[in-house]
């Protein structure tokens, strides 16, 4: 007699075999993936993670970048940088001069936007106007503000002298710090241009609605404009805050001498964290020294712009969402 087996207990069918085929399709866009990120991967391997490592190694050891004679140093370059006072000086300035053009750019931007988004003949002329200087190559514009602010044959003296005043070291300390903001925010119209592209996204039907009901252009620009605006200022703040932290090449071209002497005849005003990391590495040959510089800038560059994002999470409206609502994440 037959045993039978129940029914649960048999065994179940074999899963069919996957075809071949659609092995092989899997297999092709594997390697068509890994072909076409290929490169990236070898150049971010290349071109940043090696970069990034062999700076750090140098920033814990006493290295001129060209003598064999170099010893491991460990973290003296990073105790250093809080005891030199020319660093912590530069960095304050650096600082300053953060705050001096970042919230300054942005809100003149937002400005000029506000006025070009109007209808008014010329607009387009008024617009590549305004946005021209910010396509102006940064060394041209330093040697071009280098001189009109001559203190012997500059445009900007002419006009103190035409008003009866005496020539004006603008090159040199006090004033040498306010030519190099008004360089930097002479370029505001990249700003402008993306708070155009902003303010031509606001639904019209929100703010011909707020003119229904009485609202007035300032209620309407401060209640319904600048909040649907704050994502854009939000990553106009992120960029300028990083992109001001790393300036030097225009306190170098306004320095009053030119070639590789410039950097030990940058004024003090306008001697910025960057151009003190450049004075170590090719002027002093502090390569070590510099590193560790470079990676103090980084982890404080880090710090700023947590706080930004701190700040902006408490401020900026995503999709129509109040951020006094938003969960915290």
């Amino acid at each position: 007699m037959t045993a039978t087996l129940p029914a649960s207990r048999a065994t179940p069918p074999a899963a069919p075999a996957r075809p071949r085929r659609t092995r092989g399709r899997a297999g092709q866009r594997t390697r068509t993936f890994y072909l076409f990120v290929g490169p990236w991967i070898a150049g971010f391997v290349l071109l940043t993670l090696f970069p990034l490592g062999y700076a750090f190694w140098m920033s814990l050891t006493n290295t001129d970048g060209l003598s064999p004679n170099w010893s491991y140093v460990g973290l003296d370059n990073y105790v250093r940088v809080f005891q030199d006072q020319q660093t912590l000086a530069s960095l304050g300035r650096t600082g300053i001069f953060m705050l001096a053009t970042v919230p300054t750019g942005v809100a003149a931007g937002l400005v000029m936007a506000v006025m070009l988004n109007r209808d008014f003949k010329g607009r387009t002329l008024f617009r590549a106007l305004f946005y021209l200087p910010a396509v102006v190559p940064g060394v041209a514009a330093a040697l071009t503000f280098k001189i009109i602010f001559d203190k012997n044959a500059g445009a900007a003296n002419a006009v103190v002298g035409a008003a009866g005043g005496e020539p004006v070291s603008w090159l040199a300390d006090p004033y040498t710090r306010f030519v190099l903001i008004l360089m930097i925010l002479w370029g505001v119209g990249g700003s402008m241009i993306i708070s155009l592209a902003a303010l031509q996204d606001v639904p019209r039907e929100l703010l011909e609605a707020a003119k229904v009901d009485g609202a007035s252009p300032a209620y309407s620009f401060f209640k319904i404009t600048l909040p649907l605006l704050s994502p854009i200022i939000f990553f106009q703040v992120v960029t300028g805050v990083i992109g001001s932290l790393q300036v030097f090449v225009p306190s170098l071209l306004l320095a009053p001498v030119n070639g590789p002497a410039a950097v030990t005849a940058v004024p003090e005003g306008n001697y910025l964290f960057m151009v003190h990391v450049y004075a170590e590495y090719f002027a002093k040959s502090h390569f070590g020294y510099a590193s560790a510089l470079l990676w103090v800038l980084f982890l404080f560059v880090l710090l700023i712009t947590g706080i930004v994002f701190k700040i902006g999470n408490r401020a900026v409206f995503y999709g129509g969402v109040d951020p006094t609502e938003r969960k915290e994440g």
